[in-house]
Order: C-alpha cells, then sequence, then structure tokens
C-alpha cells in the first residue's frame, strides 16, 4: 500500500511560535520514522517575522502555500516590537488574512480539564475534572465583519460610533451542520446560544439552527439558550455541555471563559475549518495554540509546548482522517503531565519544572510506548 502524502505549511510566527513549533517538527518527524504517515512540509513567515522579512504580515507567496496545503500549523505573533507598524501590517493582519483568504468560517475551541491539572482551575476541582467540552465559533460574520462600521462626528463635541451584526441565512446552516457532525463524534449534544430575546440575528440563527438540525441531525440532540444564561451556566455546572454553537462575538467571549476553567490558556489547542474543497474532499484548515507569542519568555527554552502538539493532534483528527492517532497523542499529553512534568506556566508544588524540549522530550516518550 502507497501511504498518502500530506503537505503541511508550518508558519511558526514571533515570540515563542518558532519554539513551540519546533517540538510539533519533532512529533511530525516521529510519525515520519514510524513509518504511521507521510508528511511533506513546508515554512514560511507570518507576523512580526514577515514584516521584518518583507514589509507585511504574511506575503502572497506564502498565501499562496498556505492555500495549497492539506492543512496550516500556525504558531503565535505579536509583540510589543511591532506596535507601532502601520495598522493594516500589524502582525494580528496576517492572521486575519490567513482566515479570511481561505475562508475559514469554523472556529473550534476545546475547553478540556486534565486530570492532573483539575486543581488549577478557578472552579472547585469537582466542577471541572474530567470536562471535555467544544465551542464552535462562526469565524467570518456577525459584528466583527459587518458594515457600516464606522465612527462620525456629529458637531458639537459629539461622536457616533456603530457595528452592525449582520447574519445570513446561509452562514448559520453551514456553522449549524459542522456543529451536528462533530457532536455525532462526541456526546452527540449541542447547545446553541443567541440572545434572541432583543437581536434580530438571535431570532434568525435560533430559527436557522433549528431548521437545520430537521434536515438529517435528528440524532442529535439540540437545545437552546441565552447566551448570557449560557456564560453563567459555564461557570457554574459547566460539565452539562458537550458542543457549544454560538456567533463570532458571543463565541470570542464565551471561548474565553470556557479556557480559563481548565487553568491554563497555555494548554489549549484551536482549529479554524473552510469549506469542504469538492475535488480533494478536505476542508482548508488552520491548527494554532489558543495562547499569545508571549515575548517576555521567548528564546529562553521555558515555554509550554502543549497546546501547539495539541493543536497538531487536532490537524491528525480533522484534516487527515487519523482520529486514532490524534488520541493517542493527547494520551501521550496527559500521561506525562501525571508523571509531574510541568512547565513554568502550570507549575504546582511537589512537581518537576521542566523546558520546551523536556516536556517535548517526555511526550515523545509516552507516545512511543503507545505506538
Amino acid at each position: 500500500m502507497i501511504m498518502a502524502t500530506h503537505t503541511l505549511f508550518l508558519l511558526p510566527g514571533d515570540g515563542i511560535g518558532p519554539e513551540v513549533m519546533g517540538e510539533v517538527r519533532r512529533v511530525i518527524q516521529w510519525f515520519q520514522d514510524k513509518g504511521v504517515a507521510s508528511f511533506e512540509l513546508d515554512e514560511g513567515l507570518v507576523g512580526g517575522a514577515a514584516y521584518d522579512a518583507h514589509g507585511e504580515s504574511i506575503s502572497d507567496a506564502d498565501m499562496a502555500k498556505a492555500m495549497a496545503a492539506d492543512a496550516i500549523i500556525f504558531g503565535a505573533v505579536g509583540g510589543p516590537k511591532w506596535d507601532t507598524v502601520p495598522y493594516d501590517q500589524r502582525p494580528e493582519a496576517g492572521l486575519l488574512r490567513l482566515r479570511k483568504d481561505l475562508a475559514l468560517y469554523a472556529n473550534l475551541r476545546p475547553a478540556i480539564v486534565y486530570p492532573a491539572l483539575a486543581d488549577a482551575s478557578s472552579l472547585k476541582k469537582e466542577l471541572v475534572e474530567g470536562l471535555d467540552i467544544l465551542i464552535l465559533r462562526e469565524l467570518t460574520g456577525g459584528v466583527y465583519f459587518g458594515e457600516p462600521k464606522e465612527i462620525t462626528e456629529l458637531g458639537n463635541g459629539q461622536k457616533r460610533a456603530v457595528d452592525t451584526q449582520v447574519y445570513e441565512s446561509y452562514e448559520i446552516d453551514r456553522i449549524s451542520r459542522v456543529a451536528f457532525e462533530l457532536a455525532r463524534t462526541r456526546s452527540n449534544a449541542v447547545c446553541s446560544m443567541e440572545k434572541r430575546n432583543v437581536m434580530k440575528s438571535g431570532v434568525l440563527w435560533n430559527e436557522i439552527v433549528t431548521q437545520t438540525h430537521k434536515d438529517g441531525y435528528e440524532d442529535v440532540k439540540l437545545s437552546h439558550m441565552l447566551a448570557d444564561a449560557g456564560a453563567m451556566q459555564l461557570v457554574r455546572t459547566p460539565k452539562q455541555f458537550d458542543v457549544i454553537l454560538t456567533d463570532n462575538l458571543f463565541g470570542d467571549i464565551l471561548s474565553d471563559v470556557a479556557a480559563m476553567l481548565t487553568g491554563s490558556l497555555g494548554m489549549l489547542p484551536s482549529a479554524s475549518l473552510g469549506a469542504v474543497d469538492e475535488k480533494t474532499g478536505l476542508r482548508k484548515a488552520l491548527y494554532e495554540p489558543v495562547h499569545g507569542s508571549a515575548p517576555d519568555i521567548a528564546g529562553q527554552g521555558l515555554a509550554n509546548p502543549i497546546a501547539m502538539i495539541a493543536s497538531f493532534a487536532m490537524c491528525l483528527r480533522y484534516s487527515l482522517g487519523m482520529g486514532e492517532w490524534a488520541g493517542k497523542i493527547e494520551t501521550a499529553i496527559a500521561s506525562t503531565l501525571d508523571r509531574g512534568l510541568r512547565t513554568g506556566d502550570i507549575m504546582q508544588d511537589g512537581m518537576q519544572q521542566v523546558g520546551t524540549v523536556e516536556m517535548g522530550d517526555a511526550i515523545l516518550a509516552e507516545l512511543e510506548a503507545l505506538a
């Protein structure tokens, strides 16, 4: 049997990005050495690193490579060094362009509490132990992209600011389908959140989600909740949820709330998925850790590579059809934490503090034991 070769485009970015990406490269190499999968890797510049090299946050040449790849593995961008660059060239603009040009409309934000870290949460241990929820955020519509978006001078020292929350039926329908399909691979329950009591977009959201559910997804349990009540329930009894489906604005807020239930942002991966390509059957996809570029610890070998490695596991699951191996990476991470190894951001009394490479070594050793 000839093994398919998967093309991955790596964009390490700024700050700790290159360090944590280095650990993903080692995991990819392990897969190659084991003969489990074949990967063709290319690497580009994004964010401040791209700005320094050619005066823009991502080049057209690297965008073309991103378009052609089976998946993009993204590190982190930004840092005080680039605070004064033109707004359109700021490091984050590179990520926004990738999302926009690749039409990555579905943002998957898992909130998983590893057993060894249940004490790190700000909630009581029994509320979060074993937590595994997935927030699905619509990423290319809503109030962040709606027009008009402007501040106008009214005279007499007064101004008016306008942002526009806009959703069309097709945008709600396609994100709903992703939610129901994801739920089928988990505990088969979707809770859709909006503000239909005060927003017309919420009324339409509720209507279309309900309609799409009847189009072949009746096997999935669907419930609805107002987004503010959802925020309250997330910190009250988070384990009641499986997949939470919501729009761009509420998704931004609720996914950060859910992230902190886990105790460390440095532990969480994410995926942004686009439409299915009719030729290949694959979705355009970008995988990235939720954490930022942490310039204060960059280059010191201190960064936690777990979110970056877990993002690669998501890539195996959602882009490459290698769900079993994704599970093995996640098990290897959990086992490493069970052994008491911690990077500085998740350090606890009585545990052994390690750096980026040592954490990578330990995860690879656990993966080897599972192979």
